[in-house]
């Protein structure tokens, strides 16, 4: 999406005075701080990083060789909370008033009216080239999962998965609010065996719903029984009596669990007296749960009240999950639905905005490892890294420091594939359109 080389590069070349951060080098030296950015060279043979050495040290002979200027350099990146099957209904399903409330309505209207195969594919597919083309390489999306959509989205992800492999890796989680176990005790074994059957993740919506603590127990049996790993929607409001995040902390020390545990959204977190807080994330510690904040939906829809101006972020303890060495990310979340009316699947962007809303910074310290390695880790994927043998799958940029990144998210970049220079464009939003009419759509 950038032109900042005079040529394309075709799997060979030497990127000179590169600025890459410390903290994504796989060999960076000991002594390195947080937020330190190394001068370096990066030789790439074959379409893999050859070698990293400091600016200058590298000879070079016959090979496309590029002065970066300084211009920073990162590797490919890693969104860990999405929901491709809901992105770009906005057009034809938009929230009239901005509202959580409202987003769930429209949301279910549209799924009802308008989510066929042919339907959640092109959209899908759409935001999957958008992250692409901006330079992301692993993507979980949530997929809605209430019969009987599960029997028309899943066979579209898993289409999709084999198609994108080798350029995007995508997980899928299924969703559902965790009160559709109490009205159907038996949905939780068929989506768990789906799960299985298609290598997902056992999700779910918490909320304090009457025997929240015997449903999640429920649940993590399921997920243990089948080795699945676990991603929950929680607490996604300002209300602070909402603590399933505790329940959910609580449920996987007394039960074992061993698997992966991610937690996201985690709002009302923030609304609560700091002794509660500080006791939850103790706990959150303990089992070991992954924290990802999801900063732009969740400052669009928090404490929305028509002709009042919000009082708050809408956004969890990062900083504190941090202290207590709790492994946190941000993603991307909605994209142009009813949850959220804007985005595009640029990691770029969403980096920046949360570094506004959450305050990452000074010192921005290694806070890019929430779009990099961090949710790699809780994913359980190789990437976000820069290290001698991996792809180069990489961004380049002309901005040399994180104030000149951060203050242009969305200026030109290049962007290199098994080190090759990526010809893909963003999609024009017009490919779509034959979906956002009733000429196009279901009925």
């Amino acid at each position: 999406m950038g032109a900042l080389f005079d040529r394309a590069i075709a799997g060979n070349a030497v990127l000179r005075r590169a600025t890459v951060p410390a903290c994504l080098l796989a060999d960076a030296a000991h002594d390195a701080q947080a937020g330190d950015l190394n001068s370096v060279d990066l030789e790439i043979v074959a379409g893999k990083i050859q070698r990293i050495a400091p600016a200058g040290e590298l000879g070079v002979q016959g090979d496309l060789v590029i002065d970066l200027d300084n211009g920073m350099v990162l590797p490919a990146l890693v969104d860990m909370h999405t929901h491709l099957d809901k992105g770009h209904i906005w057009p034809r399903r938009p929230n009239p008033d901005g509202t959580f409330a409202s987003a769930l309505a429209a949301v279910g209207e549209d799924r009802i009216a308008y989510w066929t195969a042919e339907d959640v594919r092109a959209r899908m597919e759409f935001g999957l080239r958008c992250a692409y083309a901006y330079g992301t390489s692993v993507i979980r999306t949530h997929i809605d999962s209430l019969p009987p959509q599960d029997e028309i989205s899943w066979p579209v992800f898993e289409a999709l998965r084999a198609e994108w492999a080798g350029r995007i890796d995508l997980q899928g989680s299924c969703l559902f609010g965790i009160d559709r176990l109490i009205e159907d005790p038996g949905f939780l074994i068929r989506i768990a065996d789906r799960m299985k059957q298609v290598g997902g993740v056992l999700g779910a919506v918490t909320y304090m719903v009457p025997g929240l603590d015997g449903l999640l127990d429920d649940i993590f049996k399921a997920a243990m029984e089948r080795g699945l790993d676990l991603d929950f929607h929680v607490d996604e409001t300002g209300d602070p009596n909402a603590k399933s995040l505790r329940h959910i902390a609580e449920a996987a020390i007394r039960c074992g669990f061993s698997g992966k545990i991610v937690c996201g959204h985690c709002c009302s977190l923030a609304r609560q007296e700091e002794s509660e807080a500080d006791e939850t994330l103790d706990l959150i510690a303990q089992a070991g749960i992954g924290v990802v904040s999801l900063p732009m939906c969740n400052m669009y829809l928090q404490d929305r009240m028509p002709g009042r101006t919000p009082r708050w972020r809408g956004v969890t303890l990062l900083h504190e999950m941090r202290a207590r060495d709790i492994a946190v990310a941000v993603a991307s979340d909605n994209t142009r639905d009813p949850f959220y009316a804007y985005g595009d699947l640029d990691l770029i962007e969403v980096y920046a905005q949360a570094t506004r809303i959450l305050q990452l910074d000074h010192p921005i310290g290694d806070w890019v490892k929430s779009v990099s390695t961090a949710p790699a880790q809780m994913l359980g994927v190789e990437a976000g890294q820069l290290r001698v043998g991996n792809p180069a799958d990489l961004l380049v940029f002309r901005g040399r420091n994180w104030s000149e990144i951060l203050s242009r998210p969305g200026a030109p970049r290049e962007v290199l594939r098994g080190g090759v220079t990526l010809n893909e464009t963003i999609p024009d939003y017009r490919e779509l359109d034959h979906l956002m009419t009733g000429n196009g759509a279901a009925s």
